[in-house]
């Protein structure tokens, strides 16, 4: 009798061992693989009516990560008037298939039928991949800027493709924002100071991941991107940091979206891989 009972406790401890692994990794999982669509709103003066965008980045395609046709169900689902991919759809170093499949993910929007517009980040770089992004009708908008229309609002976009912001970078240098119409500076890496003084009404950026960890209670992130030596930046710091979300500034806002991989290891907690759907609103309309 008692043996029994040593080992019916022996196999209830187990069953109790399996739930918590299971658990575990069905947390891990969850915040790993699943995409959420991250719904915001931007309220202007310089827009007559709303038009949606959606935002994607930082996929670092690979065959056990999310698969594009859940990213594209996403942004079929939310029906945007155009999409903004800000880069790092891939990894350096991948192989060509992978790259292809990187460029496959991004066409396939366009063949949706949405305008796309992209600018690489620092792994999205190989002139092949380039080159087809722009045959498969992507507008890739790497130190280029247009002027388009969309829903009866003038829009001027701007984009750029730095790796890396020198001492003296200055967009003034390059780019003149068009103070008649709404205007949109995207980059996949963001520079606060630097887009802030631009002055572009909008701007979206990546590369962050979100800091992948992100504390709970909305306590910031385990470590800052930015400053990866420092641990719990936004409870031992006064400095803001440039994790993911809304930062504002003098006349407009920078956005950065936490992105949808898994780079370098997949350990996103409380922060799931997303597609941002940016609702762009005239002042009239409540949001």
């Amino acid at each position: 009798m008692e043996k029994k009972e040593q080992k019916k406790k022996f196999r209830l401890r187990w069953w109790h061992i399996f739930l918590i692994i299971a658990a575990i990794v069905g947390i891990w999982w969850f915040n790993n693989y699943t995409i959420r669509t991250n719904k915001n709103a931007f309220v202007t003066e310089k827009v007559s009516s709303r038009f949606r965008i959606a935002v994607i980045s930082d996929l670092h395609i690979n065959k056990d990560g999310i698969d594009s046709k859940r990213i594209l169900d996403k942004i079929n689902a939310a029906d945007p008037d155009m999409v903004f991919v800000l880069g790092d759809m891939y990894t350096t170093g991948s192989t060509q298939e992978l790259i292809d499949l990187a460029a496959d993910a991004v066409t396939a929007i366009t063949d949706e039928g949405y305008s796309t517009y992209f600018v690489s980040g620092e792994h999205d770089t190989d002139s092949s991949y380039i080159e087809k992004l722009e045959a498969g009708g992507v507008n890739v908008m790497n130190y280029k800027s247009d002027t388009i229309t969309v829903k009866g609002n003038k829009i001027q976009l701007i984009g750029i493709d730095n790796a890396y912001y020198s001492p003296t970078f200055d967009l003034h240098n390059e780019f003149t924002v068009d103070k008649s119409c709404f205007s949109i500076l995207l980059a996949h890496i963001p520079n606060y100071a630097k887009f802030s003084e631009f002055g572009a009404d909008l701007t979206l950026c990546a590369d962050t991941h979100g800091a992948l960890f992100q504390l709970p209670f909305d306590l910031g992130p385990l470590v800052d991107p930015n400053k990866t030596d420092q641990l719990f930046p936004q409870l031992t710091s006064d400095e803001p940091v440039f994790d993911k979300g809304w930062f504002q500034y003098p006349g407009g806002a920078m956005f950065i979206t936490s992105g949808l991989g898994d780079s370098p290891y997949p350990v996103r907690f409380n922060n799931r891989p997303e597609v941002v759907v940016l609702d762009i609103l005239p002042e009239k309309e409540e949001k």
